[in-house]
């Protein structure tokens, strides 16, 4: 598919350079128009395949093969996550992970202590009178 292809297809001039986002733009708005599982069983091909056309040219045009002009001009994302760090940092996951530990802790101490206490109360109201139970 080549440049010029690729815009008349999602809607824009063929020496336009849409920006990615107007490219995502058209790309949803014609995705919804040809979209498959919108058109009866009898119909359904002919939308398949013009869905098909409308993705090769989304991919075509979010790849930035154009970014020169040129059909033969590609780019590459590099794609981050995460925060980053300075120079000699170590990672903050006990920090991190420290809330979580004291909250489970601190529910596991607080139950068993209201299960002692229960237990206690329990055996107060209602004293056993067989030496072989506690």
């Amino acid at each position: 598919m080549q440049g010029d292809e690729a815009r008349e297809v999602l809607g824009f001039p063929p020496n336009s350079r849409p920006t990615p986002l107007q490219v995502k733009a058209a790309y949803k708005r014609k995705a919804w128009e040809t979209h498959p599982d919108r058109f009866p069983a009898h119909e359904k091909s002919h939308a398949e395949s013009k869905f098909k056309l409308i993705s090769e040219a989304y991919s075509f045009l979010q790849n930035g093969s154009l970014q020169d002009g040129s059909a033969s001009g590609t780019c590459a994302r590099v794609v981050r996550t995460g925060a980053p760090r300075v120079h000699g940092a170590r990672s903050n996951n006990a920090l991190v992970k420290a809330p979580f530990i004291f909250l489970i802790l601190g529910t596991v101490t607080l139950g068993g202590l209201n299960a002692a206490r229960a237990y206690q109360r329990q055996k107060e109201s209602y004293p056993s009178h067989n030496p072989f139970l506690p």
